[in-house]
């Protein structure tokens, strides 16, 4: 693990790490306010506060990536929506092309069938009806049958492209509302972390963030290495983003959440790698904690939070809501407690 200095005792992507490291230190202080109170509950130890944290801040890490995984399919299921749109028109004016000239041809002969009811088939315009009345069709057809099947062959495959922009649209809405759902989760976390630190003094705010994310990192250092091969590059990138905000579900270029921010350093690089900290975990060559090398990917909490390794012991890191992009030493507490390991692209 490559070296540096102090950083967090516990952390998480959504910023809800200082609220609830507060929320230790409030819980530490009942203790002592009511330790001599008759039949007052246990209060949990320090240990016990951070163990709860640790595992709070697993499971919104892992939050913040699906909503990362799902926010990349939305963009791949607009794209497939203008397609089907696209073929839906082509089928309908097939479609139509084909049912007016049937209905022309054979206005006559189905008349003189006494099946004036065909008529107000051909018209209704509904490629499902006139399948459904497939075999009623050819059979009067008499000499016409090769465009009444043309006619069939067309409402069939407008049929088909009709039900794939349903089911399309079904799933972009769907989408949108576990983004939705997500997105509620974490801004009542948020609430939740900001209204704990409101009800604190200023010297406690202080006192209580100066041990979490964010201490000993810096917003403004500046690139001075060369940028000769892809992972420079990605090194250099990165150094340009210090100071941006962090925002979950952002890639830039004005805002970046962990994953969002090494995807598109490398991308800079010239390298395509996957959105999210999962794929990326899983797709990339993993490298040994001895042979890290600047430009690659460093994993921490079960694999939920990712930075870009830059050297000398130190990473660039968009941390959580609230904070900046930051340049920051690599074996503090939280890091150096959930590292996972390292990954190559």
């Amino acid at each position: 693990m490559p070296a540096g200095a102090s950083r967090r005792l516990v952390s998480g992507g959504f910023g809800v790490r200082r609220g609830l490291a507060v929320a230790g230190v409030l819980m530490m202080a009942g203790a002592v306010a009511y330790s001599g109170a008759a039949g007052a509950a246990p209060q949990p130890t320090l240990s016990q506060v951070k163990s709860q944290v640790n595992t709070l801040t697993t499971r919104l890490d892992g939050l913040n990536q699906r909503y990362d995984q799902v926010a990349q399919q939305l963009p791949a299921a607009q794209a497939r929506l203008a397609q089907v749109q696209r073929e839906a028109t082509q089928a309908q004016d097939q479609f139509q092309a084909a049912r007016g000239q049937v209905a022309q041809l054979a206005a006559a002969a189905y008349e003189d069938s006494g099946q004036e009811s065909v008529a107000g088939l051909l018209a209704s315009g509904d490629p499902a009806t006139i399948l459904g009345h497939g075999s009623l069709l050819l059979q009067l057809s008499g000499s016409r049958a090769a465009q009444t099947r043309q006619l069939l062959a067309d409402a069939s495959q407008l049929n088909g492209v009709l039900v794939s922009l349903r089911r399309t649209k079904d799933g972009i809405a769907a989408l949108r509302a576990q983004l939705a759902t997500q997105k509620n989760a974490m801004s009542k976390l948020l609430a939740s972390k900001q209204a704990t630190l409101d009800s604190l003094t200023a010297q406690q705010q202080t006192t209580v963030t100066s041990s979490t994310i964010g201490a000993g990192g810096t917003t403004t250092a500046t690139y001075t290495g060369p940028t000769s091969t892809q992972a420079e590059k990605a090194v250099a990138f990165a150094y340009a983003q210090l100071g941006k905000p962090y925002q979950w579900g952002a890639t830039g270029p004005g805002s970046y959440d962990c994953s969002g921010l090494v995807q598109a350093a490398w991308a800079a690089a010239g390298v395509s790698i996957p959105r999210d900290t999962y794929e990326q975990w899983g797709a990339l060559p993993h490298i040994a904690s001895s042979a890290i090398q600047p430009g690659d990917l460093l994993f921490f909490d079960a694999v939920g939070h990712v930075a870009v390794y830059v050297g000398n012991g130190y990473m660039i890191d968009a941390p959580q809501t609230g904070l900046d992009v930051e340049k920051i030493p690599t074996n503090t507490g939280w890091y150096a407690a959930t590292f996972v390991g390292a990954a190559r692209p």
